[in-house]
């Protein structure tokens, strides 16, 4: 819980950072609080025989993992003498709280984790932060501050790529005018685990009485005066005009505070020092104790004992455990790679990167991918317990080994050239093309019309023959009327020209057959500007027996064909 109110009054100094924000850091973690968050979010029957809380804890710890930050648990110790009564009243037993209770001089404390030597954990991690021993605190109890934290991290969420809320003791000190001192008194006044406050009070009124006194001195007038400050401060505002409903609220003050000089009176100012030296002085391991040296020590990643865990409450193959946990391995030790590298370049010693004593975690970047709208890469590692490729930040590999990202832009930009040589050709010599193709289509037109005339010449010639070779045929004058062509049968009679060179005393045999007629099938080829080319499909009759004609015809059609192709 800590102070009452206390997350209200901080709320202008909270921070959304990005949960990269904690790479290369080391936390300590309340371990208590983050298993209550957990638990608080799956409640039900089967998220909790699904142990769903183990495995978001599980989850956190990879996300921690892949931006190297170190964590360091803390779990609580024995429960404060001082925290006795509210613990029993949390817990619900029953039980009133007795005269005896409330007299804190003859409590002990309450065994809650056997064999530890601390009380509070939130105590623990404020003492690693406020010797610089830890970058930060996760905690949701807000005394974290009281006991001498500095920076406080109270809620993770892994989504939308994960983000932390931070609060920073120097902004509570620049924005609030709030230091440790005065939230002690916070403490008092509004209620904590220690102490039920000032009934009556608000946080509001609380801030102005202890921001009045100032956090200097603030601690000194309690411990001189008790609280019986708070009730001149609210008497000087009045001014003297006090109403009877304000007279009973500060009757109900005289009464919370004590301040008639009785033995109840005595007591109550004994417990506000306990309180302050409860905050001022916590039971904890010092900074220096072989304890935390033994937490704050690194110790190698144990691949064996994670699976065995993980199949023991989760039931998870050592399979499935890999492949949550190795791609986060690996993007922390890139990171450990880029921190190395960063810090030899502070230190003015910039290497090229085959010439790092350690060796770069990266083999080569596959693709270039997008993960929830941020630029990454897909990477090859080098030899990382059986783990090929996984997707990296862009910027982690920018940071860590640019000579990588250069040769993956190389090889991209050759293999974008060798695939501009296999496309087709621009329209501009496309067209240049289908002009070639068009007058070498036309030539062997010309020259296949040219073979076909002469051939049907050549059948045409052995009908005409001359009038002495058939004795039997009378002879026909062409000049006679009497036999001239009727135009109607025209169409049963095929009569080529004969050339200049043909005698006029030729006479023409009627009575043989007319040599027939040869089909010729037309077909229309598309040229590239929408007109058509009459293109002659050739037959191999009997007709066409010029060895040359038929080379043409075949030249032809294979033309055709690869033009065909060409164009589909």
């Amino acid at each position: 819980m800590g102070v009452k109110n206390l997350w209200d009054i901080l709320e202008s100094c909270k921070k959304t950072l990005p949960l990269h924000h904690l790479q290369n850091k080391r936390v300590c973690i309340d371990l208590s609080c983050w298993m209550v968050q957990l638990q608080n979010v799956s409640k039900s029957h089967s998220c909790m025989k699904e142990k769903v809380y183990l495995r978001g804890l599980f989850h956190r710890l990879r996300a921690f993992i892949a931006v190297n930050c170190t964590i360091v648990f803390v779990t609580d110790g024995s429960i404060p003498a001082i925290k006795l009564s509210t613990y029993r009243r949390r817990l619900n037993s029953g039980s009133e709280v007795t005269q005896d209770d409330r007299n804190l001089q003859n409590v002990t404390s309450l065994r809650r984790n056997m064999g530890s030597e601390i009380e509070e954990a939130e105590a623990q991690c404020a003492v690693l932060n406020s010797e610089s021993l830890c970058d930060g605190c996760f905690t949701s109890d807000s005394d974290v501050f009281l006991f001498g934290a500095r920076t406080v991290y109270r809620d993770i969420c892994l989504g939308d790529g994960g983000y932390v809320t931070c609060y920073e003791m120097t902004d509570i000190e620049r924005r609030l005018g709030f230091g440790r001192n005065s939230l002690i008194t916070l403490a008092l006044l509004l209620g904590c685990d220690y102490s039920q406050g000032v009934h009556g009070l608000g946080p509001e009124s609380a801030c102005q009485i202890v921001k009045s006194v100032g956090d200097n001195v603030v601690l000194q007038k309690v411990a001189s005066e008790g609280l019986s400050f708070v009730k001149k401060k609210r008497s000087s505002k009045k001014q003297g005009a006090v109403s009877k409903c304000n007279n009973n609220k500060e009757n109900s003050l005289d009464h919370d505070m004590n301040v008639n000089g009785s033995k109840h009176d005595s007591q109550r100012d004994d417990q506000h020092l306990q309180v302050i030296d409860a905050y001022l002085k916590p039971k904890c391991h010092s900074a220096d104790s072989d304890a935390v040296h033994r937490a704050l020590a690194q110790y190698p990643f144990q691949r064996a004992k994670l699976q065995q865990i993980c199949a023991q409450f989760f039931e998870w193959p050592l399979e499935k455990t890999d492949e949550y946990i190795l791609p986060k391995i690996a993007e922390r030790n890139l990171r450990r790679f880029c921190n190395l590298r960063s810090t030899s370049s502070d230190l003015g010693l910039k290497l090229p990167l085959h010439k790092i004593p350690v060796k770069c975690p990266v083999s080569k970047i596959s693709k270039h991918r997008k993960v929830q709208g941020r630029d990454c890469y897909e990477v090859s590692w080098e030899d990382l317990d059986g783990l090929k490729t996984s997707i990296v930040p862009a910027d982690l590999v920018e940071s860590a080994c640019p000579e990588k990202i250069v040769e993956f832009e190389e090889e991209r930009a050759e293999r974008k050239k060798q695939n501009q040589r296999k496309t087709r050709p621009k329209k501009s010599e496309k067209g240049s093309s289908v002009t070639e193709i068009d007058l070498k289509l036309q030539r062997l037109l010309l020259d296949i019309e040219l073979e076909s005339s002469s051939v049907r010449n050549a059948s045409f010639s052995s009908n005409v023959e001359i009038s002495e070779s058939r004795t039997a045929a009378p002879e026909v004058d062409l000049t006679n009327q009497d036999l001239r062509l009727d135009p109607k049968s025209s169409d049963d009679v095929s009569c080529n020209e004969v050339g200049p060179s043909t005698a006029k005393s030729e006479v023409i045999d009627l009575l043989s057959p007319s040599p027939p007629r040869q089909s010729r099938i037309v077909s229309k080829f598309p040229k590239s500007n929408g007109q058509c080319i009459d293109v002659i499909d050739l037959s191999e009759s009997e007709t066409d027996v010029s060895p040359e004609h038929e080379r043409k015809a075949r030249e032809l059609r294979l033309f055709l064909a690869s033009i065909r192709d060409e164009i589909s």
